[in-house]
């Protein structure tokens, strides 16, 4: 039942209301304001989400990559987006501000709006330096393509490799090429890395499982072991008086601990805002498709 009063004017109790009835209106009111602080709290965050400008295919904002790479890598992109019209945008952030990459890359997929609004079929390769991320977003059109485990496997054996040397012009390069070989059919290669690296996971999951059940089962050993040396040594004997040897019984066990945890979110974002320069997003979207990493 939805109770917002348009009056400015307190309500008063009206005397003949039962006590359900005014527990009821209470309850509503306090809903009420609960929404409407909700609302207030959503519309000043998202105040705060100001995107960098898409001013090209490369949007670096970190000058990462000098301008003969960049020249190359745009070729490329602006090669594959005219015959195809799939739209890949490489976007170098500054700084993430403390939000997470996947949020930052969907949330700044949605506002260039990448890709053609009947197909979404747009891609976002972002590079946050600082942090020492990257992340693949894929449009909802091509999360046939380029799978998450094909984004993965992209991140893992083209980018980081290069990044991890310091060659973020030659990591950014590798990553386009193989997100447009894939993206242009060229796929074989890439899928059968990806079945690689998932038979790899497969076998180190099945080994991190036996190593942590023998590791509780000795624990468990342990701790059997030490209660009952700690209840023979716990018995303790006592010489009365008149000579005779009384045993005393263990004192109960006095059980304790504590644990606390905490942690911090939050998240903001920054930059400037002006014209494209000509340069446009076409309208598609992305659900969240893709893939993340770090070196």
């Amino acid at each position: 039942m939805l109770c917002i009063s348009i009056s400015g004017d307190r309500p008063t109790p009206h005397p003949a209301l039962s006590l359900r009835e005014r527990v009821s209106a209470l309850a509503c009111r306090v809903g009420t304001s609960a929404l409407l602080l909700l609302l207030l709290a959503t519309a000043a965050l998202a105040a705060e989400l100001v995107f960098p400008a898409l001013t090209g295919r490369i949007v670096d904002g970190a000058s990462l990559i000098g301008p003969d790479a960049r020249a190359r890598i745009e070729a490329k992109l602006v090669a594959h987006e005219q015959k195809t019209t799939d739209q890949l945008v490489v976007a170098i952030l500054s700084a993430l501000q403390d939000t997470t990459i996947e949020d930052f890359a969907n949330r700044l997929f949605r506002h260039w709006q990448l890709g053609r609004t009947d197909r979404n079929n747009g891609v976002l390769l972002l590079v946050a330096p600082k942090e020492r991320k990257v992340r693949i977003e894929v449009g909802y059109g091509l999360e046939g393509a380029l799978t998450d485990a094909l984004s993965k496997v992209i991140i893992t054996t083209a980018v980081t490799p290069k990044f991890r040397t310091g060659d973020f012009a030659g990591g950014i390069e590798a990553g386009v090429d193989a997100i447009l070989s894939i993206l242009a059919g060229d796929a074989e290669e890439w899928q059968r890395r990806a079945q690689v690296r998932s038979d790899e996971s497969s076998a180190l999951e099945t080994i991190a499982v036996i190593v942590a059940m023998l590791l509780i089962f000795g624990f468990i050993i342990l701790f059997i072991r030490g209660l009952s040396q700690g209840g023979a040594r716990s018995a303790r004997r006592h010489r009365t008086r008149d000579g005779r040897w009384i045993t005393l019984p263990a004192p109960a066990p006095n059980w304790g601990g504590g644990s606390s945890s905490g942690g911090r979110w939050g998240g903001g974002w920054s930059g400037g805002s002006s014209s494209g320069g000509g340069f446009s997003g076409g309208g598609g979207s992305s659900g969240g498709g893709g893939s993340s990493g770090d070196w």
